[in-house]
């Protein structure tokens, strides 16, 4: 009998984190939860704790966690309180793999403390990459560790790139949307309302990467963490904009022939093509008609619609810790968007003067990282205050 692949799935009550468990009821005997931790959900994460019986419990919210004890005082499930915990569970010696669903910053502590302890990774944290990628691939590198991309443009390239020899990537094309403001004009962009970004024609997410996507620096996240993932030259990679969201992502190779993965939006596919170790497993899922898309178009990216995209190519080429700098003060931009303190298009000039003001590190090492991100915030926070 093939034994089950037991999980840890960090930040279970988000959305990629209750797509993950929609996946894993349908597959009892694949898979096993040993861990789910939340930020601060503790209704619904006492919910999932109940029906999947994981042996540990982590509300990062330390203030929350006796109100979770007490929502889960009749069944026998630890419960841990707090940030630190996190680093502790992902090193169990009964998890196998670490599904990495947390948002923003807080998830590369966590995969670094896995990745040290040998377990494999199925990465739904692009900033995990995105602020240390560098560090992030030494360290699974001299661990042994397979990392699986849970994004599915990421996944579309792992998939395309089966059988291939990587050194024969010529370039790969990372799809994106558009968003909702894609056919909006640049000046039509001034009063947009949290509302308005946060309506994404194709994709359900939650709301921080949802207004990523709206600014497209989610797709110039995906752009670093591409370079990571798929040992690449900025050169090598290129955004196209794919409104249909069918074609997820392609491989152009050095006899000029492409490959594409294609498939209908839906973020259970390659959540299962990563918990599964790359298997292909039977499905209900719906299944994509060709003639219900008689039409599949493509987009150059509007460089001053959506100048996140092309900041994020500049912190890429310009490397050391100015992705970092640049996930940091995103954050802070995004957070103040969504709380109505600052407008849509001052995201972008938040993050422009964060990443030309904060000192360069060239050669960063974790210290620096962190260093990077705390003074980053400090910085953004400031400028918003102005």
């Amino acid at each position: 009998m093939e034994k089950k692949t037991r999980l840890a799935i960090l930040g279970s009550t988000g959305s990629i984190g209750t797509q993950t468990l929609e996946v894993i009821r349908n597959y009892p005997d694949k898979f096993e939860i040993d861990i789910l931790t939340a930020n601060q959900n503790i209704d619904l994460l006492a919910s999932q704790a109940l029906e999947f019986n994981p042996n540990i419990v982590v509300i990062c919210n330390a203030g929350k966690k006796d109100a979770l004890e007490n929502l889960l005082r009749d069944a026998d499930i630890k419960v841990m309180g707090g940030i630190e915990p996190l680093n502790e569970v992902v090193a169990r010696d009964s998890v196998d793999m670490v599904l990495s669903a947390l948002v923003g910053y807080s998830g590369l502590m966590p995969t670094l403390k896995a990745i040290e302890a040998g377990k494999d990774i199925a990465l739904a944290n692009k900033e995990t990459l995105v602020v240390a990628g560098e560090l992030i691939i030494q360290m699974a590198e001299k661990h042994q560790v397979k990392i699986t991309p849970v994004d599915s443009e990421h996944s579309a390239i792992f998939q395309c790139l089966a059988g291939e020899n990587y050194e024969t990537i010529e370039k790969i094309y990372l799809t994106a949307s558009g968003g909702p403001f894609r056919q909006k004009k640049e000046d039509q962009l001034n009063n947009v309302t949290v509302t308005d970004a946060l309506k994404h024609p194709n994709w359900n997410m939650g709301h921080k990467i949802t207004i990523d996507s709206a600014t497209m620096m989610n797709k110039g996240f995906e752009v670093i963490e591409a370079k990571w993932l798929f040992h690449l030259e900025p050169r090598q990679i290129d955004v196209v904009i794919h409104p249909q969201s069918i074609i997820h992502s392609l491989v152009q190779f050095v006899d000029g022939s492409m490959k594409a993965q294609m498939g209908l939006p839906d973020m259970k596919l390659p959540i299962l093509y990563a918990l599964s170790g790359n298997r292909r497993l039977k499905t209900s899922f719906e299944r994509f008609n060709f003639i219900d898309y008689p039409e599949l178009t493509f987009e150059k990216p509007d460089d001053k619609k959506f100048r996140n995209l092309y900041l994020a190519y500049y912190a890429m080429e310009k490397g050391g810790n100015m992705p970092c700098t640049l996930n940091a003060a995103n954050e802070v931009a995004v957070n103040a968007f969504l709380k109505e303190e600052v407008t849509f298009l001052q995201i972008a000039d938040l993050i422009e003067q964060s990443i030309h003001q904060i000192p360069y590190i060239a050669k960063p090492n974790l210290e620096d990282y962190i260093k990077t991100d705390n003074e980053t915030r400090d910085f953004t926070e400031k400028l918003i205050k102005k």
